[in-house]
């Protein structure tokens, strides 16, 4: 059983909550590589379509980088896969929703903007404070946020270390939806809902030729690259079911295969 984060399965979807409140859900290298395996789990899972990653707690999603830990001169490792086994996972396919519930700091926000949707609490604060503690958010956060919002919007958070509010970050673009805290979770279910309504090897395919999509210099060129969930759709089960279903005037049946 994980000892640093907790997992609740419904159907098609994992709930992943990291489970360290008495340091703000702060992740150190234990943590990492524990969430690293559960997030190996739902990827290797074809029961699994969707996952929410959040923090015990109502305070904190994730401080980021436990820096007491790394203070002690205790050995500073990360998986493959990157902080909290999500910002270096490049090749998932399947969506993850961030339900924010308070604090996401450094590699807590990096993790946040990792994930496909950010859905916050009106008690989400966001930053990237590294600069102020003589580090840089190595962990994608300084690729990820101007490519998520505006360049100068994006520069003004990553060389002040500012907070910004749940509000703000949903001006700014980053944040998909703001709730009352009690709503939180229920929100964040409301859209995995939306997303399962949907094929999942479309949904897959979509966000694979989206976020490949970047490597290429223009629409066009990205357009001409047929990506592999773009080629496997026409041979899957479901992409036969869906017109099926339209034409016979009932819920598809998807199958994710």
């Amino acid at each position: 059983m994980p000892e640093f984060c907790s997992t609740r399965r419904d159907g098609h979807v994992l709930t992943v909550s990291i489970d360290r409140p008495e340091v703000m859900n702060a992740v150190h290298p234990p943590a990492n590589f524990e969430l690293a395996e559960v997030f190996d789990a739902f990827c290797a899972d074809p029961d699994l379509w969707v996952a929410i990653i959040t923090g015990s707690g109502d305070r904190a999603f994730s401080a980021g980088n436990d820096l007491k830990y790394q203070a002690s001169g205790a050995r500073v490792d990360v998986p493959p896969t990157g902080f909290g086994g999500l910002t270096h996972r490049f090749d998932n396919d399947k969506p993850v929703i961030a339900a924010v519930n308070g604090i996401a700091m450094g590699g807590g926000f990096e993790v946040a903007l990792a994930c496909d949707l950010i859905i916050a609490s009106e008690t989400a604060v966001f930053a990237l404070p590294e600069p102020r503690v003589g580090l840089i958010a190595g962990a994608g956060g300084m690729h990820r946020l101007p490519r998520q919002i505006s360049l100068k919007n994006a520069m003004g958070m990553l060389l002040t270390g500012r907070r910004v509010s749940a509000a703000e970050g949903q001006q700014l673009g980053f944040v998909n939806e703001v709730v009352p805290p009690a709503d939180l979770m229920d929100a964040a279910n409301r859209w995995a809902s939306q997303i399962l309504e949907c094929a999942p090897l479309s949904v897959r395919a979509s966000k694979q030729s989206a976020m490949g999509g970047f490597a290429f210099g223009g629409v066009e060129a990205a357009i001409a690259e047929r990506f592999p969930g773009e080629r496997a759709l026409p041979k899957s089960e479901d992409f036969v079911e869906g017109p099926k279903a339209f034409a016979e005037k009932r819920p598809p049946q998807w199958k994710g295969r």
